[in-house]
């Protein structure tokens, strides 16, 4: 790979550098000015939980691009997404004929099934496991909502779930044109609050606190990434984050609410059917009405705007913290770990549901009709 100058013209290394320029189209323009309303509107920056995590391949021209759904709660996720990354390109190879690549693509698939590693390199190219720190505005009123300007395409089933707007970006603090690097001001100006976030002392274990400032000085440059979305709940004056974690777009936000309401929410709780219906009649609207706010059984649900910072250092972006948790181990590991224990697997056991199961595959499929119907234009 050609070495590139990583200083701009003062001197000052490139991915610490902001760079901004003015809206270089309407869709552009109008987006600065809901930034700017919404910092007059939700004041405070809070973190929103723990980090995300995805995967990213060094370019040979320079930069990094992002792999589609960045949304990992555990840097485990992301290793695995990689290893089916590479099974995928495994079987495109012997598609092709191509029998050396096949095979090395699939033993670098193997390996990420007994190795929890970050980052590797499989023919030539540099893959990392990456994190991203996760950030909501909060005014009075609670979370950020969905803007009017943020991307929401589509209403299939099909575009929701194909849809990311991280996959593919490329992220080089050396290029200011790269996708990952708008340049609005008001982008610019959020960057650098963000950057400057640390936990308070006290609300998080120690090694966590060292852990964000160390990164601090080893990454000390950042982008934003597209924004995404999640539903908190208010709870006694406090809002709680949904811990499924976070949807690429409001749509699929909602959709996750939706189900939620149709199916854990009876699932998890003994309701009658008169109780049940309520939820189920939420859920309808949520469908029918796209709404990001919603009151049900004296509950209030909110879709919630997401910022996420991709911190970036000397030799690209920053990989997973020795504090982030990590709870499961490769694949191969984690089966190998169970046996250890002595659990026994009957191959001939009834694999018969139970009544528990049954009765989620029973909401599950009632949820599906009923949202079809929906989409039909049925009542």
């Amino acid at each position: 790979m050609d070495a590139r100058d990583d200083e701009g013209e003062d001197g000052v290394s490139a991915y610490r550098t902001i760079r901004v320029t003015t809206p270089d189209s309407p869709v552009a323009e109008l987006a600065d000015v809901e930034a700017w309303k919404a910092r007059k509107k939700y004041p405070s920056m809070v973190f929103a939980g723990g980090p995300v995590f995805g995967v990213a391949r060094e370019r040979e021209s320079g930069g990094w691009e992002l792999h589609p759904h960045f949304a990992g709660l555990a840097p485990q996720d992301a290793r695995d997404g990689l290893g089916a990354h590479f099974r995928q390109l495994a079987q495109a190879a012997a598609e092709e004929g191509d029998d050396e690549a096949r095979t090395v693509y699939l033993a670098a698939g193997e390996r990420l099934d007994w190795e929890p590693l970050d980052e590797l390199t499989v023919r030539g190219e540099r893959y990392r496991v990456v994190r991203a720190e996760r950030f909501v505005r909060m005014g009075p009123d609670g979370p950020e909502p969905p803007r009017a300007t943020d991307p929401d395409p589509g209403r299939s089933d099909a575009a929701r779930t194909s849809y990311d707007p991280a996959g593919g970006l490329v992220v080089d603090p050396l290029d200011p044109s790269a996708p990952a690097r708008t340049g609005r001001v008001s982008e610019g100006v959020l960057r650098a609050e963000l950057l400057t976030a640390l936990r308070k002392n006290g609300s998080v274990p120690s090694d966590v606190r060292h852990d964000s400032r160390k990164a601090a000085r080893t990454h000390p440059g950042g982008v934003l990434l597209p924004a995404t979305f999640m539903t908190a709940e208010r709870e006694g004056g406090r809002w709680q984050p949904d811990p499924a974690g976070t949807a690429a777009t409001p749509q699929a936000a909602r959709d996750g609410l939706a189900m939620h309401l149709r199916v854990m929410v009876p699932w998890q709780t003994d309701l009658d059917a008169d109780e049940c219906e309520v939820y189920l009649r939420a859920a309808d609207r949520i469908d029918t009405e796209h709404c990001d706010e919603l009151d049900v059984a004296g509950r209030h649900f909110r879709v919630v705007r997401v910022e996420r910072l991709l911190r970036i250092g000397p030799d690209g972006p920053e990989g997973p913290r020795p504090s982030d948790p990590d709870p499961i181990p490769p694949v191969m590991v984690h089966e190998q770990q169970i046996g250890e224990q002595g659990v026994p697997v009957d191959e001939e056991e009834d694999e018969e549901p139970d009544e528990r199961m049954e009765k989620f595959m029973e909401l599950f499929d009632e949820g599906r009709r009923r949202r079809a119907a929906l989409q039909r234009g049925r009542p």
